[in-house]
C-alpha cells in the first residue's frame, strides 16, 4: 500500500496528567511525556496536554493474506484475513523482521487515511471473514485496532490480534470483548532475557495469556527459537510446563525458526535439531498441537489427532493441500480437535 505521510490528531484513551505532562496508562512502560515527547511505541505523543495517537486512521500496511501466515492453524483454515499495521511498536526487539515499520513515527513512512468503516468495507469487499492486527504491534494503535473491531463484529467479521501481549489489564479487558482469535509471540521464558533482547519484561506477557484463555479468545502461541539466547532445553520445559500447568495445553505453540535479522545478524539459522527437540519437549509436557515453522527440511505444518496420531490438516507453507476434519473431530477415532473450524 502506498501513501503519504500524515499525522492524527486522535485523544488516546488510558492516560493521566503529572507534573511533566502525561503518564500513559496503556501498557506496563508507563511512558511520562513532556511536551511534545512521544512514548516508547513512537505513535503517542504528549501534544498540549493531550495523549494523541498519531496513527489513527493512518496504516502504512494493508494487504490480503492466508490465515495460516498470522500464523492461526486451528481458526477458519485456508481461509484469507484482511491484514492491517500502522508504524510504531512498544517492543524493542533485536530481531524484528519488521523493524522498517515498528521502529518509526508515521511522520516518517508513507500511510494511507483509511477509517474504520473503510477498513471493514474493504474486507468485506475481498471476500476476507476475519481482520488480523498485525506486522507491528496492534496494542500501540489500540484506538484504531479497537474502532475497527467494533465495527467489524457488527458486520460479522471476526478478529484476529498478532500481538507481543505487552499491555495493562485495564485496556486488554476492554478490547477483549471484540476479539476473536489471537497469536500472542512468546519471546522466551526469562525475565532478563526480555528485558535485553526486547525492552520489555515477562509477566505482562503472561498476564495477557491468561486473560485471552479466560476470556474464551481462540489463542495460539509462537516461540522463536533464537540460538543461545533462548533455545535451552531448561528454558524450553519450564515455558511448557507452565503453559500445561496454566490451562494451554490445548492451545497449539508454534516454534519458529530464526533467520539473521536486524540488531541479530551475527547469530546463525536455527539448527533443525534444535526446533525437533523443542517439539520433543512440548509433546512430552502435555502440549497437543504443536508445529514448526520456517521449516523446509520437514513438514512441521501439519495437524495431527493427538489421540492416535492420524494426519487431519495437511499443509504446505500457508497452503492447507487438504483437511479431513469431520465437523471438527477426528474422521478415525472421533477425538475432538480444539479450534474455531468454521
Amino acid at each position: 500500500m502506498r501513501g503519504e505521510r500524515h499525522q492524527s490528531n486522535k485523544e488516546a484513551l488510558f492516560y493521566h496528567q503529572t507534573d511533566r505532562g502525561v503518564q500513559c496508562d496503556l501498557c506496563p512502560h508507563g511512558c511520562n511525556m513532556g511536551e511534545g515527547q512521544y512514548g516508547v511505541c513512537l505513535s503517542r505523543v504528549n501534544r498540549q496536554g493531550k495523549l494523541i495517537s498519531e496513527v489513527y486512521g493512518l496504516p502504512c500496511v494493508m494487504n490480503v493474506d492466508p490465515i495460516e501466515k498470522k500464523p492461526l492453524f486451528h481458526f477458519l483454515p485456508a481461509s484469507q484475513c484482511l491484514s492491517i499495521a500502522t508504524t510504531g511498536c512498544n517492543l524493542s526487539c533485536k530481531n524484528c523482521q519488521n523493524y522498517t515499520i515498528s521502529q518509526e513515527k508515521v511522520s516518517e513512512a508513507a500511510s494511507q487515511l483509511i477509517l474504520p468503516t473503510q477498513v471493514v468495507a474493504t474486507a468485506l469487499d475481498e471476500q476476507c471473514p476475519s481482520i488480523a492486527y498485525t506486522y507491528t504491534e496492534p496494542l500501540t494503535y489500540y484506538e484504531y485496532t479497537k474502532d475497527i473491531a467494533i465495527y467489524a463484529r457488527e458486520n460479522n467479521v471476526r478478529n484476529i490480534l498478532v500481538s507481543a501481549g505487552y499491555i495493562n489489564q485495564k485496556p486488554l479487558e476492554e478490547l477483549l470483548p471484540f476479539i476473536d482469535a489471537a497469536n500472542i509471540d512468546l519471546k522466551s521464558f526469562d525475565d532478563e532475557l526480555y528485558r535485553r533482547l526486547n525492552g520489555a519484561t515477562l509477566q505482562p506477557v503472561l498476564n495477557t495469556l491468561k486473560a485471552l484463555l479466560d476470556a474464551g479468545v481462540w489463542l495460539e502461541i509462537t516461540n522463536l527459537l533464537i540460538p543461545t539466547l533462548n533455545d535451552s532445553d531448561v528454558m524450553l520445559q519450564e515455558m511448557c510446563n507452565w503453559l500445561v500447568s496454566n490451562g494451554f495445553s490445548k492451545c497449539p505453540l508454534h516454534f519458529s525458526r530464526f533467520f539473521p535479522m536486524y540488531r541479530l545478524e551475527n547469530i546463525p539459522i536455527t539448527p533443525l535439531q534444535t526446533l525437533l527437540r523443542a517439539y520433543d519437549i512440548a509433546k512430552k509436557s502435555g502440549m497437543e498441537y504443536v508445529y514448526l515453522g520456517n521449516v523446509s527440511e520437514i513438514e512441521g505444518d501439519n495437524t495431527y489427532c493427538p489421540k492416535c496420531n492420524t494426519l487431519l490438516i495437511h499443509r504446505r507453507g500457508f497452503t492447507v493441500l487438504s483437511n479431513k476434519l469431520e465437523d471438527g473431530h477426528c474422521f478415525h477415532c472421533g477425538e475432538k480437535i480444539h479450534g474455531v473450524w468454521r
